[in-house]
């Protein structure tokens, strides 16, 4: 008879992930079975989930009581032979394939033959994992991610061979759980690991071409962008050892696909023991959790006479943005056909580095600085140089755009600025998340959104931002690198080109 409802969960390693999904189950009145293979590490969870309950009765989130019944339901387990009793078992051991593959045919013979077994693997293919089991239709991937109580989401994952009905029954766990559940196909990285190569992997690359700085880059896409956290604070936190390998498994899973490429810098790190804050250090240094080193904003150049300013745009909507906030700043645009022989030239190009644009405006570029207008520039404002903009005018331009003390990041020549490069690599993957059927664009979105703490779903930002912007952006930076990392996705084209929406679903075909 098939499991209509969990009411006894098995959970193998009680790390942070698992002890994390013991405490959101328990808390939903599921009995959860703790087994870990270290000696005492069942035991040290229950009695570190107890003190995390007890903080949350101190802080006024839960009652007494409620703490007093979840911890009633962690049953500490010291063969893995007592999980027999479990409707489901969720593993949340080791990220390796053949360690999880030999849990997973060790569970079979002990469990009975209507019970689940979960994999809370990041990464690995749900249906390698199922292999070689006798029934491979009660194996799915159920996703949480860190800290799971916080973190509201679930990829729901189908091996090829998973019954339905058993997605089914996760998704609705996980409502119970207070989670939201996303169905996402059984592919390398699923939805939200997938998504997050673009963010990543691209300021590796950014910096590893010398165009900006670690705190630069970190500052100009929280401030300018709106993420929470910059790329390199991230992997810091997320720490080397988890994620270096999930960027080589993702990237060798896809066939040395391009787009998800890891960079040689992140090894050099993950080998010299550089991991992030749980070492306190890593691309920043800390004490206890705190920064040591934060990047500072770079300093505001003293300038006596600041020259007018020339305009090269993209449209007349770019022109009249940079007119009113130059003016707004006290500066002075020239409207002529060329530029004055003084006169700052300001270029706003899409997918293009400064040297480029100041030749396709015919303009010096000596006298050349280029400004990103997909930044919010209400918060931030990235300035690009070509390789022989004068010192001087850099410090004008630096002076102008900091007037009203809103942060200016002065950056060297790159096709796409920082925030292009990094905005249409990730509405550019998603579109190609959504081409390959992974997922609806629905919980594309929503899983982005709540997996990764993007400040807006990766095919709705594409809305907000313009199809036809960002494919113009990717179209530039492929031809001008030849790197088909940038080659835009055929979801993106096909909605530029028709004028309609990037979260625009396919046209069902009947069969």
């Amino acid at each position: 008879m098939a499991i209509q409802t969990i009411t006894k969960m098995g959970i193998i390693g009680t790390g942070v992930m698992g002890a994390g999904i013991a405490q959101i189950a328990a808390q939903a009145d599921i009995d959860v079975f703790l087994f870990d293979a270290r000696e005492g590490g069942a035991q040290a969870a229950k009695d570190s989930l107890t003190k995390t309950l007890n903080k949350l009765v101190e802080k006024g989130k839960i009652t007494e009581a409620a703490a007093k019944q979840s911890i009633d339901h962690l049953i500490v387990t010291s063969k893995i032979e007592e999980l027999a009793p479990c409707d489901m078992v969720v593993e949340a051991i080791v990220e390796n394939l053949d360690v999880k593959r030999g849990l997973v045919q060790q569970l079979e013979e002990i469990l009975r033959p209507e019970a689940i077994i979960a994999s809370n693997t990041s990464s690995l293919s749900v249906s390698a994992i199922a292999a070689g089991t006798k029934n491979p239709e009660r194996v799915a991937g159920f996703h949480f991610f860190n800290p799971v109580p916080l973190m509201k989401v679930v990829e729901v994952i189908p091996g090829i061979k998973t019954d339905p009905a058993i997605c089914d029954l996760l998704q609705d766990l996980a409502v119970k759980m207070g989670h939201t559940g996303v169905r996402a196909k059984d592919t390398p990285g699923f939805i939200v690991n997938h998504a997050g190569r673009a963010y990543g992997t691209e300021a590796l690359k950014i910096l590893g071409e010398g165009v900006a700085t670690i705190g630069d880059i970190d500052r100009v896409l929280r401030e300018g962008a709106g993420f929470r956290m910059g790329p390199f604070e991230l992997l810091d936190l997320t720490a080397l050892d988890v994620s270096h390998p999930a960027m080589e498994s993702i990237y060798n899973q896809f066939y040395q696909e391009p787009r998800y490429r890891p960079h040689p810098l992140t090894r050099q790190m993950l080998v010299a023991g550089l991991l992030g804050r749980k070492v306190n250090e890593g691309f920043y240094r800390y004490d206890k959790g705190t920064m040591l080193n934060p990047a500072q904003p770079q300093p505001v150049p003293s300038v006596s006479n600041i020259p007018a300013v020339w305009l090269g745009v993209e449209c007349d909507e770019d022109r009249k943005v940079l007119t009113d906030l130059v003016s707004k700043l006290g500066g002075t645009v020239e409207t002529s056909t060329q530029p004055s022989a003084n006169a700052i030239c300001l270029l706003a190009p899409w997918g293009e580095d400064a040297t480029t644009a100041s030749i396709r405006y015919n303009v010096d570029p000596e006298r050349t600085v280029c400004i990103d207008l997909l930044c919010n520039i209400e918060k931030h404002r990235t300035l690009m140089l070509t390789p022989i903009t004068k010192t001087e005018i850099r410090d004008a331009a630096h002076a102008l755009f900091a007037k009203d003390e809103v942060s200016v990041t002065v950056i060297h020549d790159s096709n796409g600025f920082i925030v292009q490069r990094i905005l249409a690599g990730i509405v550019n993957l998603a579109c190609d998340i959504a081409q390959q059927q992974i997922a609806s664009v629905k919980d594309i979105d929503l899983a982005v959104r709540l997996g990764l703490g993007y400040p807006n779903g990766p095919l709705a930002w594409g809305d907000i931002l313009g199809a036809k912007r960002i494919l113009t952006i990717l179209e530039r930076i492929n031809a001008a690198t030849g790197d088909p990392r940038y080659r835009p996705s055929p979801w993106l084209r096909r909605r530029a080109l028709l004028g309609i929406p990037v979260c625009h679903e396919e046209t069902t075909i009947n069969h």
